[in-house]
C-alpha cells in the first residue's frame, strides 16, 4: 500500500498540486481495495497483486492525460450519496450542494412538495432532493437521452423515485403540470471563457451541458424563467446556479419578468453563484 502511495505521488508530482495528489491517492486506493480511510492506514503494509498493479497503472495513465478522477473511478459522492458519473453528465460539484442545501433549510420537508429539476445530468440535484423531501414527487428533465440513462441508474442505487423525461426546455412551450419549485444548473459559460478551462473538464466533460453563446449569455435563463411563470404553482420557487458574472444580469431579467422577493447569494469562495425567485 505504501508503495502504492509512493508511486501515485512520483507519477503525478508535475501534473496536479500535491493536495491534490494526496486526495486522489486516498480515492484510488480505496477503489482499487474496498478499503476505507482507516483500513488503508490500518492495512499500510498490504503489497498489491499484479491485478491491483495493473489498474493503479492504468488510473495513473488517465490522470496524467487529464481525464477526471471521477469519470475513472466512475463514481463521486454528493451530499452524502454515491453518484455514477461518466463523460454524458457533468461532474457534480460543491457549489451546487450548496444550492440543493439553500432549497433544503427554505421548505418543509414534511410537505408533498411537487419539484422539477431542469437539466437534471446526472441527476444529483433531483435525487438529492428527493431525499431531502420524502414526501415530495420529483420530475427531472434533460435533452440527452445518456445523461437521462445516468441519472436513471443514479436514482435507482440510492433508491429514490424520480420521473425523468427526455426535454428540450429551449422548445417546450406549454405542459399540464405545475410545480412549487422549480430548480436549474443550465448551461452558463460563455463560449469567450473556454480559454480560462482547465483541460481536464474542456476535453472531457460534455460542451452541451457547459457552453451558451457570447452573443446570448443568459440564453437558458431566460426560457426558464418564462416556463416557470406558466408553470409555477402560486408563490412557487425558482432556484437557479449562475455563472459568477451575470449574477445583476439574472437579477434584472427575473425582476422584468415579475418575480418577486429574489435573493442573489454567494458560494463558498465568494462568488455570485445561486438565485432564488418567488413568482405570484
Amino acid at each position: 500500500m505504501q508503495a502504492a502511495i509512493k508511486r501515485i505521488k512520483s507519477s503525478l508530482k508535475s501534473y496536479y498540486p500535491e493536495t491534490e495528489i494526496s486526495s486522489f491517492s486516498y480515492l484510488i486506493i480505496s477503489k482499487i481495495t474496498g478499503f476505507s480511510r482507516t483500513e488503508i492506514l490500518v492495512n499500510k503494509n498490504t503489497v498489491f497483486s499484479a491485478e491491483q498493479s495493473n489498474i493503479l497503472e492504468n488510473i495513473i495513465t488517465k490522470l496524467q492525460n487529464y481525464i477526471p478522477i471521477q469519470y475513472i473511478l466512475g463514481e463521486t459522492e454528493f451530499l452524502g450519496l454515491t453518484f455514477h458519473v461518466n463523460d454524458s453528465v457533468l461532474i457534480p460539484r460543491p457549489e451546487t450542494e450548496e444550492l440543493v442545501d439553500w432549497i433544503r433549510t427554505e421548505n418543509d420537508n414534511k410537505e408533498t412538495l411537487k419539484i422539477l429539476d431542469i437539466g437534471t445530468g446526472s441527476g444529483c440535484i433531483a435525487v438529492s432532493l428527493k431525499n431531502e423531501f420524502p414526501n415530495s414527487i420529483v420530475t427531472a428533465f434533460d435533452i440527452s437521452e445518456k445523461a437521462l440513462e445516468t441519472a436513471h441508474h443514479n436514482a435507482d442505487l440510492n433508491k429514490m423515485e424520480v420521473i425523468f423525461s427526455k426535454v428540450d426546455i429551449l422548445k417546450v412551450i406549454d405542459l399540464e403540470q405545475k410545480w412549487d419549485i422549480i430548480v436549474s444548473n443550465p448551461p452558463y459559460v460563455t463560449e469567450s471563457e473556454k480559454t480560462g478551462i482547465l483541460a481536464n473538464v474542456l476535453n472531457n466533460e460534455p460542451h452541451l451541458a457547459l457552453f451558451v453563446p457570447d452573443n446570448n449569455p443568459l440564453l437558458f435563463y431566460k426560457k426558464i424563467a418564462g416556463f416557470a411563470q406558466k408553470h409555477l404553482l402560486h408563490n412557487g420557487k425558482l432556484y437557479f446556479e449562475i455563472n459568477r458574472e451575470f449574477g445583476q444580469s439574472t437579477l434584472d431579467l427575473l425582476y422584468k419578468q415579475n418575480f418577486s422577493e429574489i435573493k442573489l447569494r454567494k458560494d463558498m469562495l465568494g462568488n455570485d453563484r445561486m438565485i432564488r425567485a418567488i413568482y405570484k
